[in-house]
C-alpha cells in the first residue's frame, strides 16, 4: 500500500517525525492538542502526518493511535485539573484559550443537557473536540471518570482519522 503524502507539513515537524524521537514528539504534540495549546497545525492532521512520516503499516498505525490517545487524554486531563482549580474566569481571560465566553456558554448547555456522555461524543467531533473539558472540569465529575470518557472519545477520533488515512492510501494505490 502506498501511503498518502502530506504536502503542507512544516519541514521542522517532518524532520522531528522522521527522527528516532518520533513517538516522543507525537506524544508531546498530542499533549498540546489535548490541552488546547496546539497552534501550528490542526488537530485532525496530527495522526495523518504521523502515519505519513513515521509509517503506515497496521502495527505502526496502532502504536500511533495509542500514543495519540494517551497524549491527548493527558493534555485534556491537565486542562480539566486547571479548570477545576483555577475556575472558568481564569481560563476565559487567557489568550491561549481559543474560545469566547458566549461559545463556552453553549458548551455549558450541552454538558448540562447531556452530562458525562457529552465528553466522549465531543472528543469524536471535529471543531468541538475537547471543548467540553471546561464544563466537565467545573462540574462534579470524578477525574477518573473524565479520563476514561476522554480516552474513549479520543480513541474514536484518532481511529477514524487513521482509518480514513489508511483507506485513502489503499484506494489511491
Amino acid at each position: 500500500m502506498v501511503p498518502l503524502q502530506l504536502e503542507e507539513t512544516p519541514s521542522w515537524l517532518e524532520s522531528m517525525f522522521t527522527s528516532e524521537l518520533a513517538f516522543a514528539v507525537l506524544f508531546g504534540i498530542c499533549i498540546l492538542e489535548g490541552a488546547m495549546l496546539l497552534r501550528f497545525m490542526p488537530s485532525e492532521l496530527v495522526v495523518p502526518a504521523a502515519l505519513a512520516l513515521i509509517g503506515s503499516s497496521i502495527p505502526e498505525a496502532a502504536v500511533i493511535v495509542a500514543v495519540a490517545v494517551v497524549g491527548t487524554t493527558v493534555g485534556q486531563f491537565c486542562l480539566f485539573c486547571l479548570v477545576r482549580r483555577a475556575g472558568r474566569e481564569y481560563i476565559v481571560r487567557k489568550r491561549w484559550f481559543p474560545i469566547t465566553e458566549s461559545r463556552l456558554e453553549r458548551f455549558d448547555g450541552w454538558f448540562d443537557r447531556w452530562g458525562a456522555v457529552a465528553v466522549p461524543v465531543s472528543n469524536t467531533m471535529l471543531f468541538v473536540r475537547g471543548l467540553l473539558t471546561v464544563p466537565a472540569g467545573l462540574s462534579e465529575m470524578d477525574g477518573r471518570a473524565f479520563v476514561v470518557l476522554s480516552a474513549a472519545g479520543s480513541l474514536s477520533f484518532q481511529s477514524i482519522l487513521a482509518g480514513l488515512y489508511l483507506a485513502g492510501g489503499y484506494l489511491l494505490a
